[in-house]
């Protein structure tokens, strides 16, 4: 009888990590394998082939596949965006020369930012006349001959990727839906996105924005969906194969070839949300989580097991107003690449080596000393990675750092030293804008570390933040491919509806709100669940009449109820309580001071069963705490250590303290209760935990490395 498995592969910048779940026994088997920058699609299908093999299992045992990716996240990161063109309303063809006056944080003034290129050039831009109001009544009917003309235009210049924002489309979408008909019949080969249909809210600077951005990635996306999925039939034919979305969701890969804005935070989102999981289990209300992969670390906040979600994101220097995960990227991977400023000074990314040519220890090409080689160095982490797969080149790694530490006038550990201290104080950084700049006290935090580099600095982060601690998941590196496994399908629906409080039309509100949960639901009847499991969440944008921002709410009743006085009255009070939480005032009560309703908001869910997390097994009586294994050879070999054998290291936590003797912890062989102190390090299949010198580790229940200073 075929068994029941379902896979999550995250595909990261250096490894593609694979979780997968034996629905009927709840056995989780993890493993990672490297990453294929070239054709990211060989990877995929190397983790799946893997961790069937390790469950001695076929493509007949599969029942889903869910995949993080970074596709669209890396094309607009590394700004190649293909040749793009944009239709607009006549009159408008400067508009995204003008956006917006905001200066970016963590430049001071607007002196030093330098403004980035257009997402298209200011000739690749065609207007067309026509023009509804903010109402959605047609001031000016629509140019079907400058239509045509745009059309010709783009098709004879071969600009085939195509974004189209007409002003006040959100109040009615006539226009473009005829701009992208006449795209359709003139210029067939184009792929074209309708600002309507990717963000119906009102802001034609954002709207536009997030339109290129949706139709910038929609090739490549569809071409790297289409490849997997061909693939994937290949090995196991007909399974559904789903892929996370930016806001915490799954959608079928068939419908994100139509969405593929949705999946700018592909990766970060499913990290964020299986740390999220793990840490409510473990009883920590409050977590920074912590991904550090081999290209970048991923920083987000988690309140009560749930990520904190935001519409004003960016990703690189494209702002894309799509509800998501709120999440900051640093360029702070183990890959990130130390180098030598003009000034003489040192600086530590955001350049990658990546996963090819990879790290000087990866003795794959490379040329250039990474984070992974400072470590290397320090003894921070073993001499190979994977449990032994994969050497490391320990005597590269120190030639490397030792020619940066030349040039720099230093010695080589204070230099391998001070590339750790600056890739800290970069997350640190990162950390900060996600809770300090957010009103948040970092010193109820704990943080919650996983990926295969984001353990390495995590006592540092304690020192620099006063963090209340550090918890580590089991198996962190597959973190990430683990919250695949916990994802509900979710669809996002937005009408904008400017009105004041005092003189809502109820009945319009209602009737808004019915429209968009009809559209969720047929979005969820497509991915399969029956009307009975469909749960629905609505939410309300406000804002003080004159402000020029919105605060969002949840409205009572969840996803249902019926729109009244005393409705909109909850979603107003919910609103001066959520402005006084984030701003520290409310002007509740003041009649001089209208409340203004903004934008309607309804997602769609359709929920999953979640894998469950085991008890970790206690030390059955006191003893010597394992060790790390010496040799990684098969374990039938004759020449297996003893695993009770005490193996450890030189490392050196502090350049002015130096090397010390440190045990070295395997961490398969810890039980829950087992506490120790460091100086230590544990290491496991994919990933490595340095403790300092002045902290503590406990084991929890779930298995969970729990990292405080001593007391």
């Amino acid at each position: 009888m075929a068994r029941r498995i379902r896979i999550g592969i995250d595909t990261g910048g250096t490894f593609t990590d694979v979780v997968a779940l034996d629905e009927d026994t709840g056995d989780l088997v993890t493993t990672k394998t490297p990453s294929t920058p070239a054709n990211p699609a060989d990877g995929f299908i190397t983790g799946v082939e893997k961790v069937l093999g390790l469950m001695d299992a076929t493509g007949a045992d599969v029942t889903s596949v869910s995949h993080g990716t970074t596709v669209a996240t890396n094309k607009l990161l590394e700004g190649k965006v293909e040749r793009l063109g944009f239709v607009t309303t006549e009159g408008y063809e400067f508009l995204l020369e003008i956006a917006r006056q905001a200066v970016p944080d963590g430049y001071g003034n607007s002196y030093f930012w330098v403004k980035p290129p257009r997402i298209v050039p200011a000739d690749h831009v065609r207007t067309v006349g026509g023009r509804m109001d903010y109402e959605g009544n047609e001031i000016r009917p629509f140019d079907e001959a400058g239509a045509v003309g745009a059309a010709r235009w783009f098709r004879d210049r071969g600009i085939t990727t195509i974004g189209v924002c007409f002003l006040h489309s959100y109040a009615d979408d006539r226009h473009e839906v005829a701009m992208r008909e006449v795209l359709r019949r003139e210029h067939p080969e184009a792929v074209v996105s309708i600002s309507s249909e990717v963000l119906r809210e009102y802001r034609e600077y954002e709207r536009a924005m997030t339109t290129l951005v949706d139709a910038a990635v929609k090739p490549s996306v569809s071409r790297y969906v289409a490849n997997i999925h061909e693939r994937l039939d290949a090995i196991a034919p007909g399974v559904p194969f789903s892929i996370m979305k930016s806001n915490g969701g799954v959608l079928s890969a068939d419908e994100v070839v139509h969405q593929p804005i949705t999946t700018v935070l592909s990766g970060p989102a499913a990290g964020a949300l299986g740390a999220g999981l793990v840490a409510a289990r473990a009883g920590f209300a409050k977590v920074l989580t912590c991904d550090g992969g081999g290209t970048s670390t991923d920083v987000s906040v988690v309140l009560d097991g749930e990520p904190t979600l935001t519409t004003e994101g960016t990703v690189g220097a494209y702002p894309s107003k799509i509800p998501m995960i709120d999440v900051v990227t640093v360029g702070a991977g183990g890959g990130s690449v130390a180098w030598v400023s003009p000034e003489g000074t040192l600086k530590v990314g955001p350049q990658s080596a990546g996963a090819d040519p990879g790290p000087l220890c990866y003795a794959k090409g490379g040329t250039d000393p990474t984070i992974t080689d400072a470590h290397v160095v320090l003894g921070r982490i073993p001499p190979h990675l994977l449990g032994g797969e994969i050497p490391l080149d320990v005597d590269a790694a120190r030639a490397g750092v030792e020619a940066l530490a030349e040039r720099l006038g230093l010695d080589p550990v204070r230099c391998a030293s001070g590339i750790l201290e600056i890739s800290a104080w970069n997350q640190a950084n990162a950390l900060r804008q996600v809770s300090v700049k957010r009103g948040l006290d970092v010193r109820d935090f704990m943080l919650a570390t996983f990926g295969g580099s984001g353990s390495l600095l995590a006592c540092r982060l304690v020192d620099i933040l006063d963090l209340a601690g550090v918890v580590v998941p089991r198996d962190p590196g597959n973190v990430s491919a683990f919250g695949l496994l916990t994802v509900d399908v979710k669809n996002d629906y937005v009408q904008t509806m400017v009105a004041r409080h005092g003189s809502l039309d109820l009945a319009a509100v209602q009737k808004t709100f019915d429209e968009l949960t009809d559209r969720a639901a047929s979005a969820l009847d497509a991915e399969g669940f029956p009307r009975d499991r469909h749960r629905y969440v609505r939410t309300v944008d406000l804002r003080y009449f004159g402000q020029a921002f919105e605060v969002r709410v949840p409205a009572p009743g969840g996803g249902s109820g019926q729109v009244d006085a005393a409705y909109a009255d909850a979603v107003a009070d919910a609103f001066h309580a959520e402005h006084r939480a984030l701003y520290g005032y409310d002007f509740a009560g003041d009649p001089t001071q209208q409340v203004e309703w903004v934008n309607l908001r309804v997602t769609g869910i359709g929920p999953i069963a979640r894998p469950e997390l085991r008890a970790l097994p206690s030390r059955p009586e006191l003893r010597d705490l394992p060790s790390r294994p010496e040799s990684l050879s098969d374990p039938g070999a004759p020449d297996r250590p003893d695993r009770s054998k005490t193996s450890s290291r030189r490392v050196c936590f502090d350049a002015d303290e130096g090397y010390v003797e440190t045990p070295v912890l395997w961490r398969p062989d810890l039980r829950a209760g087992d506490t120790f102190a460091g100086p230590a390090v544990v290491e496991e299949f994919g990933s490595t935990v340095p403790v300092h010198p002045g902290f503590a580790v406990r084991v929890d229940q779930l298995g969970n490395l729990v990292v405080t200073r001593e007391d």
